[in-house]
């Protein structure tokens, strides 16, 4: 695992935050008849920039990589309990029912069969007639 492969353009490539829209436009927006003086919206865009890319970045460099510790620890013990713990549990229980399903259905085979099979000879001699007026 070499830092080199990281594509540092396209660093969505899966686009798992298309939700965030952060830039000036996606935030700021003044419609018609409500507008400010042009400098000042200006210089609002560059503050606002400038700001936002300066917390980023600050947040980033202090939380960025202690967070990918914590998170790349989260998911390897997540994924060590879905190898070792889940999948071999899940399979137990698969084989489990699969027993008491075949139980099941031998008791149904031996007493629901043959009970079906009497009642549908005895109602069988039913005969249904409608009577009109």
């Amino acid at each position: 695992m070499v830092a080199e492969n990281v594509d540092l353009l396209n660093r969505d490539p899966n686009n798992l935050n298309d939700q965030i829209q952060v830039m000036f436009d996606d935030v700021i927006a003044e419609p018609d008849g409500a507008h400010s003086i042009d400098c000042v919206f200006k210089l609002a865009y560059i503050c606002y920039n400038l700001c936002k890319d300066l917390a980023y970045k600050t947040t980033t460099c202090l939380l960025g990589c202690p967070l990918a510790i914590l998170w790349g620890c989260s998911f390897a013990v997540m994924a060590f309990c879905h190898v070792w713990c889940c999948t071999p549990c899940f399979k137990m229980l698969a084989l489990n029912c699969s027993l008491c399903r075949k139980c099941f259905t031998m008791c149904v085979d031996c007493i629901g069969g043959p009970l079906c099979e009497t009642f549908s000879l005895c109602f069988s001699r039913i005969k249904v007639t409608n009577a009109s007026e």
